[in-house]
């Protein structure tokens, strides 16, 4: 359900589980958690891509297991903060639809390129849960106060393009080439020094 690729200091994530438009369990939360913990551990990354299989990136939590507790569980922050600390430049590939708690390792990453048929919206109003508790902040630091209550306030589903204008996304890119444009973004990072990238990344946080 989660397949990853390190080579030669790239590392690639992916969501796999297109049946169920790659809704996340919880021990998909932890799985990516693990991954994400060996990334920070290897030494000679430099750059993430983190996407999804289909054409949804993710449907937020599997509803089944939100309705028996998971949409308050902890691994959301914690996958979050775990993508948030990577050193490397990351940058998510969403392959389409975002959506709820999926939200969050996005949010976290330095860049997000979209396909323009993706649609952002993250339901916790109508839904009767809190947003996690980084993401509100850092959805805020993207497009403003106002635009993060139209989100999550007012339970707005945004459209890619409105989304690149807003900041939500930085580039709109056809499906064909989603992960070669993502790749592309990467070729600086990969001639350098991991040591450089988190110095250059650091300065910009």
């Amino acid at each position: 359900m989660i397949l990853r690729e390190f080579t030669e200091g790239l590392g690639i994530v992916t969501l796999a589980r297109t049946h169920k438009a790659n809704s996340l369990t919880e021990d998909m939360l932890r799985q990516l958690c693990d991954v994400f913990d060996e990334a920070a551990a290897r030494p000679d990354l430099r750059a993430l891509i983190l996407t999804g299989e289909g054409k949804v990136f993710s449907a937020g939590a599997d509803l089944e297991e939100a309705k028996a507790g998971l949409a308050l569980s902890p691994e959301w922050e914690r996958l979050s903060s775990r993508v948030a600390a990577l050193p490397c430049l990351t940058i998510a590939a969403l392959n389409g639809t975002l959506a709820g708690g999926a939200f969050g390792m996005a949010l976290a990453c330095d860049i997000r390129l979209a396909v323009p048929e993706a649609r952002f919206f993250y339901p916790v109003m109508r839904l009767g849960y809190l947003p996690q508790p980084s993401d509100p902040g850092r959805l805020a630091a993207l497009v403003g106060p106002g635009r993060t209550k139209m989100v999550l306030m007012a339970g707005q589903k945004i459209s890619a393009q409105e989304a690149l204008v807003w900041g939500l996304v930085d580039r709109l890119v056809a499906p064909e080439d989603l992960m070669a444009e993502a790749k592309a973004l990467t070729a600086d990072v990969l001639t350098a020094k991991a040591a450089h990238v988190a110095g250059i990344k650091q300065m910009i946080s």
